[in-house]
């Protein structure tokens, strides 16, 4: 089974992060707009399980995507499971109506602007994901996505790449959370 571990921080001072991420030869990717639209289970809270289901458009291109709840307190290491839709403007639209049919409640959309890009830290690719949330800030999230016996070492490289890029107390709450919590709902 594959596992997401990631790290989510909120900037304080973005223009030092982008520094000290140059330094480490990161390889940023074209700017991009996402869109999330979260649903709720008809027959359990997700804000108590701690899990999610989304989904998400970036121009044309949807995806589906569940997430499980968090299995540790240093990390957000969580099964996530991404599945491909057609593509389509259309399509978040009929899946949403398909979701409610089936009882799902949409929950809020999320709206970023994301400038992903890698890193290799300690040998792994670490993803980057520098993102701008309307209402809350710019983020810097660092992920990799690695198989159940690899969770540990790709823990301690997220832990080390934050402490050197001094990002200091990671951010545990989803977006999704952040905003439903604060009263700057876009």
């Amino acid at each position: 089974m594959m596992l997401e571990v990631e790290q989510k921080f909120l900037l304080d001072l973005p223009e030092v992060t982008r520094t000290r991420l140059e330094v480490l030869e990161v390889e940023w990717h074209p700017e991009i707009e996402q869109v999330d639209r979260y649903f709720n289970h008809p027959g359990r809270d997700f804000a108590i399980t701690d899990e999610a289901l989304r989904l998400r458009s970036v121009g044309g291109q949807n995806w589906i995507t569940y997430k499980g709840p968090k299995l540790d307190l240093l990390t957000k290491t969580r099964r996530e499971l991404e599945l491909p839709l057609a593509d389509g403007g259309e399509l978040p639209a009929e899946y949403g109506e398909l979701l409610a049919a089936l009882g799902f409640r949409a929950v809020l959309e999320v709206c970023k602007t994301r400038r992903p890009g890698q890193l290799f830290h300690h040998g792994m690719p670490v993803e980057v994901a520098w993102d701008t949330i309307a209402g809350l800030g710019q983020f810097l999230e660092l992920e990799l996505v690695v198989e159940e016996q690899f969770v540990a070492d790709a823990r301690a490289v997220l832990l080390d790449l934050a402490g050197e890029l001094h990002l200091g107390k990671p951010e545990r709450r989803s977006y999704l959370e952040l905003l439903l919590a604060s009263s700057t709902l876009p």
